[in-house]
């Protein structure tokens, strides 16, 4: 007998996924009737598996009307991208949290599917190794935890470069999601993945709008972790500066951005 913490659990993850791949497009309104029938089951695993989605960000609640599917805009996009940065950057800092065991590096929470914005931009990026020795969060890495991220590096870098949006955004989350676990707190953890799944949120409608994406979306993930398996933490903060830069003129770009003309209010997808 599934557990109704279980379903609710599932309910949501299968949600999210719909939602990152567009199937639940954004503004579009439902109600718990709608999504409790859909999956067979009693309406109140499916209220709370709503309310949850709305606490990441991703639903807005309309008072006695039911959900809707959050619309984020080109500036909201752009302000998640600067905080991610910023939290990001300093972890790869001297001065940065610890490095955690392999058995904690999964332990954030988020969908198993599903960056953050993630990453949405063409262009590998790269930069080489100082070949100093290790220091900060980069100096106690564990090697058996790097080769399960080194497995999902590899699993996005193929998809982006096969432009498979949806294979991409399941692995893109689960590397950042693991990396950011050995190289912080549970709390940033869960952070920065809700980031990312906010950031592909409005990132996935600009995309599919291209004709063909093949060869535009970043696929640096392997670089990133030359980098940081190096104890690299300079190569490694350029490689993600490098990635959020593609990211934002990728997602810019698609939204029919003119770089150098001010801003005539907010966009949506």
């Amino acid at each position: 007998m599934i557990r109704r913490s279980t379903l609710r659990s599932q309910i949501a993850s299968a949600l999210r996924d719909e939602i990152l791949a567009g199937r639940l497009a954004t503004g579009r309104p439902f109600t718990v009737k709608e999504i409790a029938e859909q999956y067979g089951v009693s309406a109140t695993p499916v209220r709370e598996a709503l309310v949850d989605l709305a606490a990441q960000g991703l639903l807005d609640i309309e008072q006695h009307r039911g959900f809707r599917v959050r619309e984020y805009t080109l500036q909201d996009y752009r302000e998640m991208c600067d905080a991610r940065r910023l939290v990001v950057d300093s972890l790869f800092r001297d001065d940065g949290p610890g490095p955690r065991s392999g058995a904690d590096a999964g332990a954030g929470s988020g969908s198993e599917a599903g960056d953050g914005a993630g990453s949405d931009a063409g262009g590998a990026a790269g930069a080489g190794s100082s070949g100093g020795a290790r220091t900060g969060p980069l100096s106690a890495v564990d090697p058996a935890a790097l080769a399960s991220v080194r497995r999902r590096a590899d699993a996005a870098q193929r998809a982006a470069r096969a432009g498979d949006l949806d294979v991409l955004i399941a692995y893109d989350l689960r590397f950042w999601r693991e990396l950011s676990g050995l190289l912080g707190n549970s709390h940033i953890c869960d952070f920065l993945d809700r980031l990312r799944v906010q950031c592909w949120v409005y990132a996935v409608p600009q995309l599919r709008a291209r004709p063909r994406l093949c060869g535009r979306l970043w696929a640096g993930h392997g670089a990133l972790l030359d980098a940081v398996e190096a104890g690299d933490g300079a190569a490694a903060r350029e490689i993600i500066a490098s990635y959020d830069a593609h990211a934002l003129a990728q997602v810019e770009e698609a939204a029919g951005e003119v770089r150098g003309r001010p801003d005539e209010g907010p966009e949506g997808p």
